[in-house]
């Protein structure tokens, strides 16, 4: 069996469950872009610093598979057809939007300042180019399909980049154009961003010392790669005194690897799996 008609299969099975997915069983996740890569093959759109949803059509989910506390109204003005997406308030406004969609009840005039930017159809046929026009036949008020675009050239995809994160943008997500539906961290979808970013999973803490006495030193990491290392930069004091759990994956951004394949000048982001 081929591995896109198995994919699909895969994702139409978990769309159609009852209950809550398996975890494993999780969207098309970006790879890093290489630097000089040529842009023809892509559709590209913007990368939105927002919350990834899945909607089946009845529920809307976080990538976790827990349900999002969305308003009636919200999930009422989402189509019969699954989408997946992010929610998103706009650009630097990623705090306001976590705070807002991780409510257990949510809050009306919070989510109206919310909208879900779709960029798949986790149940579509055909290229990705195809399902792109399809969405956007089902915009809306609050679905707004992701914008996407053709570039030609490595240099107009730079100077698209730097338009964006000029505007407080994260970057760009580049999308093969004759991709089928899939699953799972891909070649087919690619992020671009002024510094790269990866996850891994918390394997320890590192206890501080001097002002950070009591307190996270730092995170002990490994990568899927099986790479660890340890990452001491960019928790805020409330993630230094109650650190990511030990199995938790985190967000970190870095500017390049080692020889051995350790981050160099890495960046606690964000707890990945928290939603």
């Amino acid at each position: 069996m081929k591995r896109s008609t198995l994919s699909r299969r895969i994702l139409l099975a978990w769309l159609g469950s009852l209950g809550t997915p398996v975890l494993a069983l999780q969207p098309l996740l970006a790879k890093n872009a290489p630097a000089g890569i040529d842009p023809k093959p892509y559709l590209v759109s913007e990368k939105l610093d927002g919350v990834r949803a899945l909607w089946d059509g009845t529920t809307l989910r976080y990538r976790s598979g827990r349900v999002v506390a969305a308003p009636a109204w919200f999930l009422a003005a989402l189509p019969k057809t699954p989408l997946d997406g992010e929610l998103w308030m706009g650009r630097r406004r990623f705090d306001e939007l976590s705070g807002a969609v991780r409510r257990a009840e949510p809050v009306d005039a919070e989510w109206r300042l919310v909208r879900f930017h779709v960029f798949e159809l986790p149940a579509g046929e055909g290229t990705f180019e195809q399902r792109a026009g399809q969405l956007r036949a089902l915009a809306s008020d609050i679905v707004r399909p992701v914008e996407q675009q053709r570039f030609q050239s490595n240099a107009e995809l730079r100077a698209k980049l730097k338009q964006v994160v000029d505007a407080g943008g994260e970057g760009l997500m580049l999308h093969r154009a004759d991709a089928p539906v899939a699953s799972g961290r891909s070649d087919l979808l690619l992020k671009l961003k002024p510094l790269a970013d990866a996850e891994a999973v918390v394997i320890g803490h590192e206890a501080g010392k001097g002002r950070f006495a009591g307190q996270l030193g730092a995170l002990e990491l490994q990568t899927p790669d099986g790479v660890r290392f340890k990452l001491g930069t960019g928790f805020t004091d409330a993630q230094r005194r109650d650190p990511p759990a030990i199995g938790a994956t985190v967000t970190y951004r870095y500017r390049d690897l080692t020889p051995s394949g350790k981050p160099r000048f890495a960046s606690f982001i964000r707890v990945a799996d928290e939603f």
